[in-house]
């Protein structure tokens, strides 16, 4: 075994001891609830656009995207574009990587990859300042409600002729809403590929954080996920490319951050 071998296998022998700490995840727990009081993912941005996530959701992402390779993800809720920017920054790396593997030039107006944002009610400002960022040419926004039919139908649309997918849910956090995205965009996502289900930590905060919002305890993006998966394992459906669908709950991801909005949502495609 050489050294970054052994690395990677200290690293996955720190994960699963994690997983198996009780207490550990008690306290993080317990760090959640209290951050949350503060709104601690105001915090953060990306290229100068409001994130509104964890950092550590972040970390886990870019190295979903280094894994997978996406040639498009699709994100439904855009707020205020920090991470439509980030996800397109990931993306052209990935595309400047594999013009340096290649030996070839880099055409920064002609980007391979792609980032589609979905919104019920994209802000004019909000837009205004996601088209003027240098990373707006590789991003495509759809207005509307991301579960009604004309949208679910553009975004299939354009989803067409990409080969990797990576899919990630942060829209509206109610049960019913989730469970919709969930039956509409999960089959789009590549074998290998992923569908985040973010605010998934709704489920575990005491109702009293949750003020003045349609969801709670009971009715959340991780009841949907819950759900979603029962239905999947009772009716065994396949996806659009005739494979067989079927998504697992990833626990390593969340046992190596610890600190998450999406306990319970970083769903592989396997």
């Amino acid at each position: 075994m050489n050294e970054i071998d052994k690395f990677r296998a200290e690293v996955a022998d720190n994960i699963r001891g994690l997983g198996e700490d009780t207490d550990v995840q008690a306290l993080s727990r317990i760090w959640l609830r209290e951050i949350t009081r503060h709104k601690y993912a105001y915090n953060f941005s990306w290229m100068g656009r409001p994130l509104i996530q964890f950092p550590q959701d972040m970390a886990a992402l870019q190295e979903l995207v280094w894994a997978v390779k996406p040639d498009l993800i699709i994100e439904a809720g855009i707020a205020h574009g920090g991470s439509l920017i980030m996800h397109a920054s990931f993306l052209a790396m990935l595309d400047y990587c594999d013009a340096v593997e290649q030996g070839v030039p880099l055409d920064v107006t002609k980007p391979k990859r792609r980032v589609l944002g979905l919104d019920i009610d994209i802000r004019a400002h909000n837009r205004a300042a996601i088209e003027a960022h240098p990373m707006s040419n590789r991003i495509d926004m759809v207005q509307g409600s991301s579960v009604s039919p004309e949208v679910i139908a553009q975004v299939r649309e354009l989803a067409k002729g990409h080969e990797r997918i990576l899919v990630i849910l942060d829209s509206n956090h109610t049960h019913e809403h989730v469970l919709a995205e969930l039956e509409a965009y999960a089959p789009l996502v590549s074998p290998g590929s992923y569908c985040v289900v973010f605010d998934t930590l709704v489920e575990d905060m005491p109702d009293e954080l949750i003020q003045n919002r349609p969801w709670k305890k009971g009715d959340n993006p991780k009841t949907a996920v819950w759900e979603y998966l029962r239905r999947l394992n009772g009716e065994g459906r396949s996806a659009s490319d005739g494979a067989k669908l079927q998504f697992e709950i990833d626990k390593s991801i969340e046992h190596k951050l610890l600190i998450t909005v999406g306990p319970d949502g970083y769903l592989k495609r396997v």
